[in-house]
């Protein structure tokens, strides 16, 4: 996908002439030593400031120090009053306001709302630096501040609230967040690309209120932009054009060719001679076209239409044939331009080129910033997803398209670390990205890839059309391996295994070279139900990968283990699905440590399903699929429960529920049990006493990286700061709506009245979805993914 200009192809700002700073700063005295007058840009963030490629803050910023512009940081402000958003005074251009790496209320709250005591992106690891709903509350701020200085706002928190959304800890519709934080300009995605653009456009002289084309970015409209062609959408099962499309041709009268043609002697007839009309280039189905959206008032009180503007956001999101949308909010509303075009190598290795000094601020003082400390040896390889995971908002955010940096942009950042990460130790704690192996991935039809509306490349097969050769990834691993002073280098992101299975080769080079003892994947679930919800493969390729992964560490000599992560109360997740998975993982005596429930975040479409409880994977209509959805309390605890079988504390509810399932066959004191009869002291029979025996295993939310490094075990950690992948934890506020009762004659969920239906009897069985899964290429083509 090209694009006119590259990143750092415009003119600089005339203030590169002060250089670029040892860190962006944080003071008054700071700008002093710089030589400053003032600021250019002032970013604003809900993280500490960490000069690291993997924060937001400092990528945004040294980009933009890189245009020429003088940046400030404003970090974790205390939001009490306007008094700290004017310590380094008023900005030339603009404040840029983010709530940091991670969305604000996932940051603060658990999935079961309550609040967190511990913030892994603030020194001290401390809790409560930064309020909910940040990008608001620091919007807001800036504003009262300086009253007209423009605001954009972007970011994780800002991304995935760019049109009415389910809040779920208001548990109701909220307004596109640029409603409610008065900004000027809201920037979804990475952002670089449409960030340098108004930046230079406001510099030029343009007026803010007149910067609204830009893609990656939303703002507040009147109406539609003019000679926009419009696609009403606002019912479900409708879509018709809003204005008549012209004739693409020019001229009405343009027609075929008169077949029998002049006669020989008028040929060369000056008086015949007529002017040859050249027909422009067809325009493109979504050039210059919006699709008008159900209005805010109507999607907060109409569940099915907000499942259809919500499966539309989600089919506009290939930056090649994506239209923009435009969704009424009372008089107004949020037009939301196309996706900004994805980086080039040239320019992703431009990013994470920039000088950044990979530490803290030295106003932290000696203080540990955790996020810091887990990524300080770790490096982004690549960004984007095309895995589709429902529960999971990167394809919403970064792209499907992967964006690759250099294999020699990757090696000068190991030798970086080297010389500027204090104590590094020789181990790369990290090659990855959101997903661990698809670097260079991508399609290879170029028309493909540009009119695509897929949610997903690799389900429910992976798409004919994906390249799927590791050779570039393994290639970068032993280049890496090979850097003079690196003793090891380990793969932390998660590894897509329904992919890798596709490249033996990219497997045994993983396996026998990468991995430190255990390796995380993904399953999920083991259940039909709950992954055809999550977009996710049977357990078909994970025992395939199993295979591999055991055969070449036994050729290599090595004892290794695969970590699987589990989700429990996922939208269409049943109790007998989390029964079954319960029993298939005491089958194989896996013991989770730490368990948290599935985490409704703004956008992804499994959140969507929560809310609705309709299947919005698929073209909404009054008839869509009611799916089934674990909100009462009890039910998540339940299940929450059982993916903590051996835990004593989770045996009384386990009890009941297998009663409510008329499985009591699954009570007693022998191994086939899956719990002991109730006792006077609940430690069970000797084979379940220790909770620590078993395979080691989590659940997609337990966040145990941080967990491990404080020697917890709850379930309070956040996901890394070297990619934001979806998210990880937490949340806050009112009541869960309560699930749809069940159809005649069935039993309700358990919380209401007992289960639905009865449990596949005995140990779990493989589901359909494990039974297709592929063992090798699937002959019919090929699963979607700051």
């Amino acid at each position: 996908m090209q694009v006119e200009s590259t990143l750092f192809s415009h003119p600089k700002y005339w203030a590169e002439c002060f250089g670029t700073a040892p860190f962006l700063p944080m003071s008054r005295k700071e700008m002093e030593k710089l030589g400053w007058d003032s600021c250019d840009i002032i970013i604003v963030t809900g993280d500490a400031y960490v000069d690291h490629p993997s924060f937001g803050m400092a990528v945004i910023g040294r980009m933009l120090e890189a245009q020429g512009y003088r940046v400030g940081i404003i970090a974790q402000p205390d939001w009490s009053s306007k008094d700290a958003f004017m310590q380094l005074g008023r900005p030339n251009l603009f404040f840029g306001v983010t709530a940091g790496n991670m969305d604000s209320m996932i940051n603060r709250y658990t999935a079961d709302r309550r609040i967190r005591s511990d913030d892994a992106y603030t020194p001290g690891d401390v809790g409560g630096k930064r309020p909910d709903r940040a990008v608001t509350v620091y919007t807001q701020r800036c504003k009262e501040a300086f009253k007209d200085v423009p605001v954009i706002i972007g970011g994780i928190e800002a991304s995935l609230r760019r049109i009415a959304h389910y809040d779920y800890w208001s548990d109701k519709v909220r307004r596109s967040v640029i409603f409610d934080a008065k900004a000027d300009i809201l920037m979804y995605g990475n952002a670089e690309r449409p960030l340098v653009e108004v930046a230079r456009r406001l510099a030029a002289g343009e007026a803010i209120a007149d910067i609204q084309d830009v893609r990656g970015t939303a703002v507040i409209r009147k109406e539609p932009m003019p000679e926009w062609r419009g696609m009403d959408s606002r019912k479900i099962d409708q879509l018709h054009k809003i204005d008549p499309i012209p004739n693409p041709y020019g001229a009405d009268d343009v027609g075929c060719a008169n077949l029998s043609g002049p006669s020989d002697a008028k040929i060369f007839d000056n008086d015949a001679l007529k002017p040859i009309s050249v027909q422009p280039p067809r325009p493109k189905p979504w050039d210059k076209t919006y699709v008008l959206l159900p209005a805010f008032e109507k999607v907060s009180e109409d569940k099915y239409l907000y499942a259809h503007a919500s499966r539309i956001l989600h089919q506009e999101q290939n930056p090649g044939c994506a239209r923009a949308l435009f969704q009424p909010h009372g008089d107004r509303g949020v037009w939301v331009n196309p996706p900004a075009w994805p980086l080039n190598t040239d320019e992703m290795d431009a990013v994470f080129d920039l000088p950044y000094k990979r530490v803290p601020h030295p106003a932290y003082g000696k203080e540990k910033i955790p996020a810091y400390d887990m990524i300080k040896t770790s490096i982004n390889i690549m960004r984007g997803c095309f895995g589709g995971c429902s529960f999971c908002s990167i394809t919403e955010h970064e792209g499907r398209i992967i964006q690759s940096r250099s294999q020699e942009s990757i090696i000068k950042e190991i030798k970086d670390i080297q010389d500027k990460v204090p104590g590094f130790t020789g181990v790369i704690s990290d090659l990855g990205g959101p997903t661990a192996n698809m670097y260079r991935l991508g399609c290879t039809s170029e028309k493909a890839e540009k009119t695509c509306r897929r949610l997903s490349c690799v389900y429910p097969s992976i798409c004919g059309h994906l390249g799927t050769d590791h050779k570039h990834t393994i290639d970068l691993y032993r280049a890496a391996r090979a850097v003079p002073g690196i003793k090891k280098i380990l793969i932390a992101s998660g590894v897509r295994y329904d992919l890798a299975i596709e490249d033996p080769a990219y497997v045994k080079e993983l396996v026998q070279h990468h991995v430190g003892g255990y390796l995380k994947i993904a399953p999920e679930h083991t259940e039909e139900g709950p992954l055809s919800k999550m977009m996710k493969p049977g357990m078909g390729a994970y025992d395939k990968f199993k295979e591999l992964f055991d055969k070449f560490s036994k050729e290599a000599g090595k004892e290794q283990f695969l970590i699987p992560y589990f989700i429990s109360a996922h939208p269409g997740t049943t109790d007998e699905d989390m029964l079954n998975l319960a029993l298939w993982l005491k089958e194989r005596k896996f013991k989770l440590d730490q368990v948290q429930n599935f985490y409704p975040s703004p956008m992804a479409n499994a959140t969507t399903i929560y809310h609705t409880e309709l299947n919005s994977l698929k073209n909404v209509k009054h008839t869509s699929e009611v799916v089934p959805v674990p909100k009462k309390g009890r039910q998540r605890r339940l299940h929450k429960a059982l993916l903590r079988y051996h835990d004593p504390a989770g045996w009384p509810i386990i009890r009941e529920g297998l009663i409510a399932m008329g499985r009591e066959d699954l009570i007693g004191n022998s191994p086939n049990h899956l719990v002991p009869p109730e006792g006077r002291n609940e430690r069970g029979p000797k084979w379940m006493k220790d909770a620590n025996q078993g395979q080691k295993a989590l659940t997609r939310f337990s966040g145990n990286q941080f967990d491990e490094r404080k020697g917890k075990g709850d379930a309070k950690g956040k996901p890394s700061a070297s990619k934001p992948k979806g998210p990880k934890s937490g949340a806050n506020a009112a009541q869960s709506q309560q699930p749809k009762t069940s159809r005649p004659g069935a039993k309700a969920p358990f919380g209401q009245s007992g289960f639905k239906g009865k449990a596949e009897q005995g140990k779990a069985g493989q589901n359909k979805a494990g039974q297709q899964g592929r063992a090798g290429k699937a002959s019919s083509g090929r699963q979607q993914a700051k």
